[in-house]
């Protein structure tokens, strides 16, 4: 699952980036209103989580409303200190689809998106990436090729994800260290490589067919074009 943070308490946003992260998730992070408003409005998610209270000259409310007017319908988890039944009431009259109150724990925040994205489902969005015969569903986290499972660790899934969701696109080092591993900086370390590697064994393996190329002296794509 590809998910949108716009959240300005640091500590907050952590807490949720590395929870979601470890659960095998992409997370992009947004610590304002103007930031979050136009990664909302560019990018394509399947969920977003949502401030209230935000800076930026917009606040959370105002930027579920401006999504909802251009009929952006990506399912919103409203996070807020503010409890109250008017203020709930409120968020979700704006556009949100569910409303968590701040403190809260991280288990009933994955669980929300969880039913976010079944109810998305429900309404026809997209819950599967493909490519060719390999396929990626986001709530069974089940991934198959030629219609044989492959097990995958989570760290593989959400490689894996990135990739199908930029397939036929050059995937450098440095974005796969920013979105899937969360370093914005270089460790000089062989991991992507590695993981790299192993997904490959995964999906490619004994197939005949290989879809993960390795773009010398610029990334890595995942494509069926030979």
């Amino acid at each position: 699952m590809k998910v949108l943070l716009v959240e300005d308490n640091e500590s907050v946003a952590g807490f949720v980036r590395k929870g979601l992260s470890e659960a095998g998730h992409v997370v992009d992070h947004a610590n304002n209103g103007r930031d979050g408003m136009f990664l909302a409005a560019s990018e394509a998610y399947d969920a977003i989580i949502m401030d209230r209270m935000l800076p930026g000259g917009i606040d959370g409310l105002g930027i579920i409303g401006a999504l909802r007017k251009s009929e952006n319908k990506t399912p919103i988890l409203i996070l807020s200190a503010l409890s109250d039944v008017d203020e709930r009431i409120r968020g979700l009259q704006s556009g949100g689809d569910d409303y968590l109150v701040k403190p809260f724990a991280f288990g009933e925040l994955l669980a929300r998106l969880d039913a976010l994205l079944r109810r998305s489902q429900a309404t026809g969005t997209e819950t599967t990436l493909t490519l060719d015969d390999l396929t990626l569903d986001l709530l069974s986290r089940k991934v198959t090729r030629g219609g044989k499972t492959l097990n995958l660790k989570p760290r593989e899934f959400k490689l894996l994800e990135y990739l199908m969701r930029h397939k036929d696109q050059v995937v450098t080092r440095t974005m796969l260290l920013e979105k899937v591993w969360d370093y914005h900086f270089d460790p000089q370390t062989n991991v992507v490589d590695v993981h790299i590697s192993r997904l490959r064994q995964h999906i490619d393996g004994g197939t005949g067919r290989p879809l993960l190329k390795t773009i010398r002296n610029a990334g890595y794509m995942l494509t069926a074009d030979g």
